[in-house]
């Protein structure tokens, strides 16, 4: 999912700024959607390390009581796990880099599928898959862990540039119907907003059957059994987990874990740090990896 043709990590101001000014004198034949080739968003989901990201807000998601109960009771996750996957990356793509419109539709698509979604907890509790509370909550989740993965794993952004971040995303909640003043728009609301919702988080027995899961889902004995992919799954949702704040972690309270999930907080950023370099290596020798279609697409669309 990476672009190692963007601004360089390691200086990225002054490059962010020429390439934006250039970007405006092209975008003028196009659509460059919400964010634009000048947006910090469009640099941190190019980030090679957005599986991992993905993953964890995955494993933090499901911490909310209700909001796991919902994806439980409505939702053929356990199923189909790399079809509910690739739906979300795909959003994700289609909101990032795609045009307004496309955006838009996708924004109006999931808002009707989630006015269809009602239920009752087991306490009686009645929810509804469109609260704020809950949007919210999976929002947070959402931003909260691409910008911590892709930071730790190496991606330098300054203070500032988290900040913007942080506030360029509140237009992609807007368009699953939240007012901007329902989300945080820097870091320090990023902070507040779990440090208040803490005490409703829990695990629960459907965040548990979602954990493990999102740990090690199912595959086809062949694939399971003849090539490297579920120790490699295990590695990445592993690492995923290690990066989760302490407190989440403690939430689930599980055993001693082998690999990558045991790992301390220094030692998964460093292995954070050691995978993105890796995948940047990869992304050299195989140009086309540099970037997924829908950024692929924006540059076409924008001239570039």
């Amino acid at each position: 999912m990476g672009d190692t043709t963007g601004p360089a990590d390691t200086d990225p101001t002054l490059p962010h700024v020429a390439a934006g000014a250039a970007v405006r004198r092209r975008v003028r034949g196009g659509d460059p959607g919400l964010f634009g080739p000048d947006s910090v968003t469009w640099r941190v989901h190019s980030d090679p390390l957005m599986g991992v990201a993905g993953l964890r807000a995955l494993l933090l998601q499901a911490l909310h009581p209700v909001a796991i109960h919902a994806v439980d009771e409505h939702s053929g996750y356990r199923e189909d796990p790399w079809g509910r996957l690739a739906r979300t990356a795909e959003y994700v793509g289609v909101t990032t880099y795609g045009s307004s419109t496309e955006a838009m539709l996708a924004g109006s698509r999931v808002r009707a599928v989630h006015a269809r979604v009602r239920g009752t907890m087991p306490d009686g509790v009645e929810y509804a898959a469109d609260d704020p509370q809950l949007l919210a909550w999976v929002h947070c989740c959402l931003v909260a862990s691409f910008l911590e993965i892709v930071t730790r794993g190496g991606l330098a952004l300054t203070g500032a540039e988290q900040d913007r971040y942080v506030a360029e995303q509140v237009s992609a909640a807007m368009l699953v119907g939240l007012e901007p003043d329902e989300v945080p728009h820097d870091r320090a609301g990023i902070v507040d907003y779990f440090s208040v919702i803490r005490p409703v988080l829990d695990v629960t027995p459907a965040a548990r059957r979602a954990a493990s899961v999102v740990v090690a889902p199912p595959m086809p004995a062949s694939v399971a059994l003849m090539t490297p992919a579920l120790p490699a799954w295990a590695g990445i949702a592993g690492l995923a987990f290690a990066a989760l704040p302490p407190w989440a972690r403690r939430l689930y309270a599980l055993p001693e874990l082998p690999g990558a999930a045991g790992l301390t907080d220094a030692a998964t950023t460093v292995a954070l740090k050691t995978m993105r370099t890796a995948l940047k290596g990869v992304q050299a020798v195989v140009p086309p990896l540099r970037e997924g279609p829908h950024q692929r697409a924006a540059r076409l669309r924008l001239g570039g």
